[in-house]
């Protein structure tokens, strides 16, 4: 009998409430593996402000190149007030940038649910959220977080000068844009494409390159093109009329943050950074929450699993190609928000508090 090769699953756990949530996930694939005999193999190191105090570098190139050989990252969280003031490159966000540039993490997945056992946590009606489902897909590798020139510059009359520049090619609007449809296909076939055409240029050769896309190659999906401040109006207005969203680096970044609000909690909302298939349709992925290292309370057991959980969810479906095991994780999720048990971030009245590893624990016993 030919052993297979065990599948590299890399856990980061970063900083702040990072180690706590990421514990949860790691508890999660080793029942896995044992009560349903999968194959994960873990790999564990430091990232961002953890790996600068140890090695004075937010990600070393071991851990670099362990990323490039796993099937999937898992990521906490990174950075925190107590590195506010390095140098830029040494900052623990540069890890989060140099995994999605290097690992060429083009297309950000950024679900925001509404749970149906959550809907009064939301700060808008109950009639405008319930039922919520929409997939922001932003893109990851472009725009004006990676756009050259860049920098901040003396200038005349004793001034400095800061410089962003916003630039995209066709070839990267087009290939987030078949990740959009490809996503609507598959759930109510619509997609709002967002930017800022009226007054970017760039702007106008996203809305060319999607609309190109959709005639030659997704007819079956309708497609809405928005500016983007339009957008971040109608989500608080109208959410339920989106889909499938797809919008650049910057305009992504913000409107995916604004989306994940209208759920009531951060602490709820999972992502996925999906890279380009090789021939054997293998790509690369990391998987992080949402709500990030929140370190006032780091290190008390009280943060919320859930969005690392749904994290690791996602990686089953997307990287590891285990929609089963994804499904029941998710419904693990919910039967356990069904019984009342909430971490402190969701806790209403007449529910249970349950700590950090209490939720873990409540969500494998579901899982059984």
């Amino acid at each position: 009998m030919i052993k297979t090769k065990k599948r590299k699953i890399l856990l980061l756990p970063g900083d702040g409430v990072g180690p706590e949530v990421i514990l949860e996930v790691k508890k999660i694939i080793t029942w896995l593996n044992k009560k349903k005999s999968l194959d994960f193999q873990i790999d564990e190191d430091l990232v961002g402000g953890a790996s600068y105090e140890k090695h004075k570098n937010p990600i070393t190139d071991e851990v670099f190149y362990k990323a490039l050989e796993s099937e999937a990252v898992i990521l906490g969280a990174v950075g925190g007030p107590k590195w506010d003031n390095l140098d830029f490159s040494k900052k623990p966000e540069r890890a989060l940038l140099k995994l999605r540039k290097e690992l060429k993490l083009f297309a950000n997945l950024r679900p925001a649910i509404c749970f149906k056992q959550l809907v009064e946590a939301s700060s808008l009606k109950p009639e405008i959220v319930s039922g919520l489902d929409i997939m922001i897909v932003r893109e990851l590798t472009g725009g004006i977080y990676f756009g050259e020139p860049r920098g901040i510059k003396p200038i005349e009359n004793g001034e400095r000068k800061g410089i962003n520049t916003h630039t995209y090619t066709s070839s990267e609007i087009i290939r987030v844009a078949k990740v959009a449809f490809e996503l609507a296909q598959k759930r109510n076939k619509k997609v709002t494409s967002c930017e800022k055409s009226n007054v970017m240029e760039a702007g106008v050769l996203w809305r060319e390159e999607v609309q190109k896309i959709k005639d030659s190659d997704y007819s079956d999906v309708e497609l809405n093109h928005m500016l983007a401040d339009n957008c971040a109006m109608q989500l608080l207005r109208n959410p339920k009329q989106f889909d499938v969203i797809v919008t650049d680096n910057l305009f992504g970044d913000m409107l995916s943050d604004e989306a994940a609000m209208l759920t009531g909690s951060l602490g709820l909302l999972p992502s996925a950074s999906l890279g380009v298939k090789d021939k054997n349709g293998k790509m690369r992925s990391m998987y992080e929450p949402v709500h990030g290292s929140a370190p006032d309370i780091a290190g008390k057991g009280i943060a919320n699993p859930i969005a690392t959980i749904l994290s690791f969810a996602m990686a089953l479906r997307y990287s590891l190609e285990l929609e089963k095991e994804a499904d029941n994780l998710e419904k693990a999720v919910q039967k356990v928000l069904d019984e009342g048990l909430r971490t402190k971030d969701i806790l209403s009245k007449g529910k249970k508090e349950v700590s950090t590893s209490q939720m873990g624990d409540a969500i494998i016993s579901k899982l059984k």
